[in-house]
């Protein structure tokens, strides 16, 4: 991860970073599970065991919402492996967890997370507060609501 971090790949996540700083944000990751029973996880292939990215949920104290968050390293997008990690983390999150609501905080200039909100079913929620204003909300649903954010006002 910090290889991945300290590179201008990690401009839309608050990079690039230095290693110590990549290691107090994993020290909140471990955190959130102990204080809030959620958190994220991170992916790795099967096959090989190779670590490719982290999905999850977040709530850190600037983030007016829980956030379904995912970040996958260059050589492991355009393959399908965010989408099938963030759906699995979506439907845990509401049928486990009973979360009636996430959203996605997205950089305005990030069209790939952007694109990958809209085919999770995600719907653009301009009047959601947001921690940064360049960043845009996409509200997710439970896929037994009908997607609409007046249903969850």
């Amino acid at each position: 991860m910090a290889t991945h971090f300290a590179t201008d790949w990690a401009q839309y996540m608050g990079g690039p970073i230095s290693g110590n700083e990549l290691w107090r944000w994993l020290g909140a990751e471990i955190t959130s599970w102990q204080w809030l029973g959620y958190g994220s996880w991170a992916v790795d292939l099967t096959e090989t065991g190779a670590l490719v990215g982290q999905v999850g949920i977040n709530k850190p104290p600037n983030f007016a919402e829980p956030e379904l968050g995912m970040c996958f390293f260059p050589e492991a997008q355009s393959k399908g492996l965010a989408f099938e990690a963030a759906t699995a983390v979506r439907d845990w999150a509401f049928d486990t967890q009973g979360m009636t609501t996430l959203v996605s905080y997205i950089d305005q200039d990030n069209a790939p997370s952007i694109r990958l909100a809209e085919r999770l079913g995600a719907v653009r929620d301009d009047a959601a507060d947001r921690p940064s204003p360049n960043d845009l909300v996409y509200r997710h649903f439970p896929s037994d609501s009908d997607g609409s954010p007046e249903a969850y006002a």
